[in-house]
C-alpha cells in the first residue's frame, strides 16, 4: 500500500504485512542517470569526486559499466557539397575524421597508422561528396581516387606553407630558397582565378632563374654523391606537384574551405583537451573517450541513454541427456572385474 513519498518525490511503498517500507526501484532509469552522471564528468574538467558529489572509488564503482556503451551516430544518407578530413592521435592509435563545413561530425575510423585501408574504410561511410579538403597524408589521394572517383581534391594550403617552411626553414640561406618561401607564403592571397595564374607564372620564372640548383650534385665525404641542395630540391618538387595536378586552387572553382584548420582547431584540439583534462587513462578509455566526445557533439546528452544495449536475457541451462546406446566399454562403472586386481592372486605374483 503507498506509505507517502521520500524527500525527492519518489513514491513509498509500504508491505501491510510485515509493515516494511520501500520504494520501487527501476534499473532503467537509475542507469540513464548514472550514464549521464559518467558523461557530463567526461567531457567536463571536473575530477570523479567532484563530479559524483562523494568520492572517485564511489564513482568509478557506481559507473564502471558505463565504458561498455558503445557510442555511435547514424547513416549519412545526403549528398554534401564539401567535406573535411583529418587524423589526430590518440595514445598508439589514429582517429580519422569526417565532419562537413559547420564541423558536423560525419563519421570516423581507427587505425594502426594512416593507410589507403584505413582511409577507404572512413570515405566507405560517407557518399561521395563534390569537393574533399585534406591534409595531403599518406594514401589520401589514393583512397579519394579509388572511393569517390569524381570528387575532386582540395590540398589544405596550411599544410602546404608548413611543409615547405620544413624544407626551407624559416630563414633560408640562399635567395633562391627565400624566394620559394616568398611563393609558399603568397598562397594564402589566391582570391581570383587571376592571382592563381601570376602564382603559378611566378613559379615558372623561379625555375627558369633558380632551377639549375636543383639538378645539381655533390660527391659526399661517405663516398657517394648526392643531390647539393637537397632541401631546395625537396620543396621544388612538392609545389611543381601540386600545381600541376590541380589541387591547390580548387576552391577557386567550387567555393569550398581551402584549410582543414576548422576541423584541427574546432574538433581535434577539444579531444586532446578533454584527454588532457582526465590524463591517467587507459589506451582503451582515452578512445572510447574520444568517441562519446564526437558523438555528443552531434546528439544531446539527454538522449544519450538510447544507446544503452538491453541486457540480453539468461538463456536457460539445458543439460545434454547421459544414454547408454553406444556400445562402447564403460569408462566408469560400479562393476568389479578381476583384471583390477581386487581378488586373490595365483602362482608367483602372489608369492604362494
Amino acid at each position: 500500500m503507498k506509505n507517502g513519498k521520500t524527500t525527492a518525490g519518489t513514491q513509498r511503498w509500504r508491505c501491510p504485512l510485515c509493515g516494511a517500507s520501500s520504494v520501487r526501484r527501476r534499473e532503467d532509469v537509475t542507469r540513464r542517470h548514472e550514464l549521464t552522471e559518467f558523461l557530463v564528468w567526461l567531457i567536463g574538467k571536473d575530477s570523479q569526486a567532484e563530479a559524483g558529489g562523494g568520492t572517485g572509488r564511489s564513482f568509478r564503482d557506481r559507473t564502471a559499466w558505463c565504458w561498455g556503451v558503445q557510442p555511435r551516430l547514424g547513416p549519412v544518407e545526403t549528398t554534401l557539397h564539401q567535406v573535411l578530413i583529418d587524423g589526430v592521435w590518440v595514445g598508439s592509435w589514429c582517429l580519422l575524421i569526417a565532419v562537413t563545413e559547420k564541423l558536423q561530425v560525419l563519421a570516423w575510423q581507427w587505425c594502426a597508422r594512416e593507410s589507403i585501408a584505413a582511409w577507404e574504410a572512413l570515405l566507405a561511410q560517407i557518399p561521395a561528396p563534390r569537393v574533399v579538403i585534406c591534409d595531403g597524408g599518406t594514401g589520401i589521394a589514393a583512397a579519394v581516387h579509388t572511393m569517390w572517383p569524381g570528387t575532386r581534391i582540395q590540398r589544405c594550403l596550411f599544410h602546404v606553407q608548413m611543409n615547405v617552411r620544413q624544407h626551407l626553414t624559416l630563414r633560408p640561406r640562399t635567395d633562391a630558397g627565400r624566394r620559394l618561401l616568398t611563393l609558399s607564403r603568397m598562397l594564402a592571397q589566391v582570391a581570383t582565378v587571376e592571382d592563381a595564374i601570376d602564382w603559378q607564372k611566378h613559379l615558372d620564372a623561379w625555375w627558369r632563374a633558380h632551377g639549375h640548383l636543383t639538378k645539381e650534385r655533390t660527391y659526399f665525404r661517405n663516398g657517394q654523391w648526392g643531390f647539393t641542395h637537397e632541401r631546395l630540391r625537396k620543396a621544388w618538387l612538392l609545389l611543381r606537384k601540386l600545381a600541376r595536378s590541380g589541387t591547390l586552387f580548387t576552391y577557386l572553382e567550387h567555393g569550398n574551405a581551402r584549410t582543414t584548420s576548422p576541423l584541427e582547431g574546432g574538433i581535434n584540439s577539444q579531444i586532446r583537451h578533454v584527454l588532457r583534462a582526465h590524463r591517467g587513462m587507459t589506451e582503451e578509455h582515452m578512445k572510447r573517450a574520444a568517441e562519446w566526445f564526437l558523438t555528443l557533439h552531434e546528439i544531446p546528452l539527454t538522449t544519450a541513454h538510447q544507446l544503452i544495449e538491453p541486457e540480453p536475457e539468461p538463456q536457460p541451462d539445458h543439460k545434454p541427456e547421459i544414454t547408454d546406446d553406444l556400445d562402447l566399454p564403460a569408462l566408469y562403472d560400479t562393476g568389479l572385474d578381476s583384471s583390477e586386481g581386487l581378488w586373490t592372486r595365483a602362482g608367483w605374483a602372489g608369492r604362494n
